[in-house]
């Protein structure tokens, strides 16, 4: 199971799931954690609008007993830069790039610590071990599935990745029982991977999940999870899309099977070398 030792991590991961009343509190503590710290249940309660009442009830919502320990969440956090969005504004070109590169290190550093060292240990020992990976996503994630799967074809481990979900479907169906479904989804609601994944449920297949919610149904029916954190907000909605977050889940898997396997890099100098002379 993922940490939830960053309260900021949660109200981003939560924040698309959340009711209005809920979203409007979430939106105000993240525009300045640190303010937050400060203020009585009263004072939050007026900045967002709402009652005293459903501060409380947004608490319990983010899985915290109350508003005390809601400011320590938060206090813990709260002087952590990485930790914020960083607004992006067309007036200023530098100024938008410096906020886009913020936003990419948060992902990046956000995703690293978010996993314990047991659940990615166990995910290393289910892909070393698996006859066969079948990566899947949708939409705008496919090419992070492709990747994934390229990686570990690269270390030796066969993995397949479509685009097209009848066949991802197909492909599950005639898998063997000690193959890995890989199941990755930003939000960890998309129906057609839910779908995959019972899929694979029914057949006894070790499911992995990489989404940005731990409290996500896909998230919640993986047999094993690692959170993704997306900080990249598109025009100025609670909309997140960033496919930064699951590559560098990918590429820290890659890298820790690699370190953990040498044999693997003998796999992938043969690879390197029958698709060298493609290169110019």
């Amino acid at each position: 199971m993922a940490k939830q030792t960053n309260i900021i991590n949660t109200l981003y991961g939560q924040l698309p799931a959340l009711s209005v009343t809920d979203h409007k509190i979430a939106e105000q503590i993240l525009g300045d954690p640190r303010a937050v710290v400060n203020m009585t249940i009263a004072e939050l309660a007026q900045a967002a609008e709402v009652s005293e009442a459903s501060i409380s009830r947004f608490c319990r919502t983010v899985g915290l007993g109350g508003f005390h320990e809601l400011k320590i969440a938060l206090a813990q956090v709260a002087g952590d830069e990485h930790s914020y969005y960083h607004q992006v504004s067309g007036d200023s070109l530098q100024q938008a790039l410096k906020s886009i590169s913020d936003n990419k290190v948060a992902e990046v550093v956000s995703t690293l610590a978010g996993t314990d060292s047991a659940t990615i240990q166990a995910v290393l020992d289910a892909l070393q071990s698996a006859s066969m990976v079948l990566c899947a996503a949708a939409g705008g994630t496919l090419p992070v599935a492709q990747d994934a799967a390229y990686k570990l074809n690269q270390l030796g481990i066969m993995a397949t990745a479509d685009t097209i979900w009848e066949m991802t479907v197909g492909q599950a169906m005639n898998m063997p029982r000690d193959g890995v479904v890989l199941v990755i989804s930003n939000s960890g609601e998309t129906q057609s991977l839910l779908s995959l994944i019972q899929v694979a449920k029914q057949r006894g297949i070790t499911v992995i999940a990489m989404t940005n919610r731990v409290d996500s149904p896909i998230a919640q029916q993986a047999d094993l999870h690692i959170l993704t954190t997306v900080r990249q907000r598109v025009f100025d909605s609670e909309y997140y899309f960033s496919r930064l977050a699951a590559t560098t889940a990918v590429e820290a898997i890659f890298l820790l099977l690699l370190a953990q396997n040498k044999s693997f890099a003998d796999h992938i100098k043969a690879h390197e070398t029958i698709v060298a002379p493609t290169k110019i």
